[in-house]
This record gives structure tokens, C-alpha cells and sequence, in this order.
């Protein structure tokens, strides 16, 4: 549904051969028009954020405990609200700039546009529970993971048990035994009566 609108805004100009969407013209669209933009957002997302809340009910239907979302747009979407801890992986502007550049084959311009379009990495970096640093080699960043896997996995506080699934169904069964229980006594205390 997204898709179709995405289209019908943008024209079939951002279409490749097969069909897909060429998302480095609509990237070169969007990142040097912030109406457009944002046109784009609106656009996407309803969908996005209904993909990724149906994704999350059936991940903690399953027991998952840890839930990962990669979400470039946590802060502009206000779902860091919804998020806990906010891990934000940083890099330095140089090599976010050339990574981006080699990652898209883009020009400088056009990667300057892509970054600029978005919040400040150092906003988000303030924001952020906790930061991982990416701006060194592959094994450095996981050995950066690793630190943070340990700390994401360590035992809940009573609030966020609360808020899990065991500690949603305890509540649930606390909640049921609690009913059965005073009934039963109720019904025990009018039969003495």
C-alpha cells in the first residue's frame, strides 16, 4: 500500500527495470527537498511503524527478552518514548561522510545532502542510553556489540519485569487466582452463614 503511494507521489521515474524502487534517485529526490522529504515521511510512516509494532507483539508473544530495533528515525518518530535502553551507533562526521559516499557510490554533494537531512548524530549521541563507537575497524565494533549484548542481557528490575512478558502473564495469573480465590471465600462465608 505504501509502495503505491510512494509511486503515485514521485512519479515512475524513481522505478527501476524490474519494478523496485532505484532508491538512490529517490534518495537524490528526497534528500535535496525537505518538503519532499517530508512528504515521503508522511507517506511511510503509518505503514513502518504498524510493520514494526506487529513485529514486536509476535516477538514477545514468542518470549523473546531482548527486542532489537533498527530504526533510523527513533528520535524524529518520537518512538524512543517507547524504546529502552536507546543505543545510538556513532561515527565520526569524516568517516561517516566517506563511508556513506563509498557505500552508495555517491558523490560528496549528494552524501552531504543525505546527511544534513537528518538529525545530528551528536543530538542523538546526548539522547542515547548508550552509545556505541563505530567510527574503527569491524573488530572493534564487535568487541563494542559485545560490551552492550552483555549489558542489554543482564537481569530486569521489578519495573521492566513489569513491563515482559513473564511479567505481564504473572500479573495476569496474580490477577485470575486472585478472583477464583475470593470467590471461593465468598461462597465459603455464605455457606456459614
Amino acid at each position: 500500500m505504501g509502495f503505491k503511494k510512494v509511486v503515485k507521489a514521485f512519479g515512475n521515474e524513481i522505478l527501476q527495470a524490474d519494478g523496485e524502487v532505484d532508491r538512490v534517485k529517490l534518495g537524490q529526490i528526497v534528500f535535496s527537498d525537505p518538503s519532499k522529504r517530508q512528504l515521503l515521511n508522511r507517506l511511510l510512516a503509518p505503514h513502518i511503524s504498524m510493520g514494526i509494532f506487529c513485529q514486536i507483539l509476535k516477538l514477545w508473544m514468542k518470549g523473546c527478552k531482548v527486542i532489537v530495533l533498527d530504526v533510523p528515525l527513533l528520535f524524529e518518530a518520537k518512538l524512543d518514548k517507547w524504546t529502552k535502553p536507546i543505543i545510538v551507533v556513532w561515527v565520526d562526521p569524516n568517516t561517516q561522510l566517506h563511508r556513506l559516499m563509498a557505500r552508495d557510490n555517491s558523490s560528496e554533494y549528494d552524501a552531504k545532502n543525505r546527511i544534513n537531512a537528518q538529525m545530528p548524530l551528536e543530538f542523538k549521541r546526548e539522547k542515547a542510553d548508550i552509545v556505541i563507537n563505530n567510527s574503527g575497524s569491524l573488530d572493534d565494533l564487535n568487541e563494542e556489540f559485545r560490551k552492550v549484548l552483555f549489558e542489554v542481557t543482564k537481569p530486569l528490575t521489578w519495573i521492566e519485569f513489569g513491563l515482559s512478558r513473564q511479567g505481564a502473564l504473572s500479573a495476569l495469573m496474580s490477577i485470575i487466582v486472585g478472583l477464583l480465590m475470593s470467590k471461593y471465600f465468598l461462597a465459603a462465608r455464605m455457606t456459614n452463614e
